[in-house]
């Protein structure tokens, strides 16, 4: 059946390029998802989770971590199947993620396990206890390194500020090597400039693995707490919205117009849009002006990933992303975001 769903998305694809159309090519899906708080109910030491235990403001016991694992598991399942149906996604990246063992339980519900998917994780500073993760299906993605880069404040005061590193994980997709840079930057309770420092510093790591390897495809995901019009995603990563306007130290950014121009988001707050969650792009994943060359493996499209059981049905917050838990009540969601996806194609040989 997998082989048969493998096959339709080939010759969409082929439908879709067009202009070669006796061509066939493989689609890759790759996605995000913050899972806001996906937490299991026991305290781990050092961490201040004690909101999400069952004596906590919460209240949160078994039945609500297991219909949130059940919940997240089906989203996570359904990314990437718009063009890959039965398919998926090839790896997805994950952001509040608590440790080792709510990931180990997540990829043991049916629909993530009866594809087979496995996970890097790395055990964060961050003080709240929330972490990234990479989900990935290892037949489309083979990892082959690892590492947490950690958060490096930039000004003595902050010495003593933990937060999330940036969980680096590189391997091959297509017979190509690909890294995935997964990050979560410090919060909007903190100004600016700490997300500009995160920004200058994953650019600086994805630098070092371009240099390392100029051929490496690289991948930069997460929610920045920054919408793609803000300083640290436009000067701290260099990030630009159109493809000819990507100069070789620079990365794409395809989400950025579609916050500007069709005003959709990831996150709905106090009635407005913004799209903290995005997917950026080494240059050497671009078809540069015009060409229509997937020899290698290369960006073809994007989308913010909806599904009508993500979103509220009803109320004040009709239409926004349909939470865990708003105003303490237990909605027995899914997310305060909405996940996104980017789709590579690579000639069939």
């Amino acid at each position: 059946m997998k082989k048969y769903f493998l096959i339709l998305a080939m010759l969409l694809l082929t439908v879709v390029i067009g202009a070669q159309a006796q061509k066939k090519y493989n689609l890759y899906a790759v996605g995000f998802y913050n899972q806001e708080n996906l937490f299991d109910t026991c305290h781990d030491e050092g961490k201040r989770d004690y909101d999400f235990l069952p004596n906590g403001s919460y209240k949160w016991n078994s039945l609500k971590y297991n219909h949130k694992l059940r919940n997240m598991a089906q989203a996570l399942a359904d990314l990437g199947t718009d063009k890959l149906p039965g398919v998926g996604c090839a790896a997805i990246g994950l952001a509040e993620v608590e440790n080792s063992r709510v990931l180990d339980a997540l990829i043991e519900q049916q629909p993530l396990k009866e594809r087979g998917y496995k996970y890097v994780h790395i055990e964060g500073p961050d003080q709240r206890g929330i972490d990234c993760a990479l989900l990935y299906n290892p037949r489309y993605f083979t990892v082959r390194d690892v590492k947490l880069i950690p958060y490096v404040p930039e000004q003595e005061k902050d010495s003593a500020f933990y937060t999330r590193g940036y969980l680096t994980v590189s391997g091959t997709m297509a017979g190509e090597h690909v890294s995935i840079i997964v990050c979560h930057w410090p919060s909007r309770f903190s100004s600016s400039p700490y997300r500009e420092v995160a920004a200058r510093q994953v650019r600086v790591l994805k630098d070092s693995l371009m240099r390392a390897d100029k051929n490496c495809k690289v991948m930069v995901m997460g929610d920045m707490n920054d919408d793609p019009t803000n300083k640290s995603m436009t000067e701290g990563l260099s990030c630009k919205p159109n493809i000819e306007e990507v100069d070789k130290n620079d990365m794409y950014n395809p989400f950025y117009n579609i916050l500007v121009k069709e005003g959709r988001g990831t996150l709905f707050y106090n009635g407005w849009w913004n799209l903290f969650d995005q997917i950026v792009m080494s240059p050497n994943m671009l078809c540069m002006k015009g060409s229509k060359d997937y020899s290698t493996l290369k960006f073809f499209q994007n989308q913010i990933h909806i599904r009508p059981y993500l979103l509220q049905s009803e109320g004040k917050y009709n239409g926004a992303p349909k939470r865990t838990t708003a105003g303490g009540v237990w909605l027995d969601g899914y997310s305060d975001h909405l996940p996104v996806v980017v789709y590579l194609a690579k000639e069939a040989k």
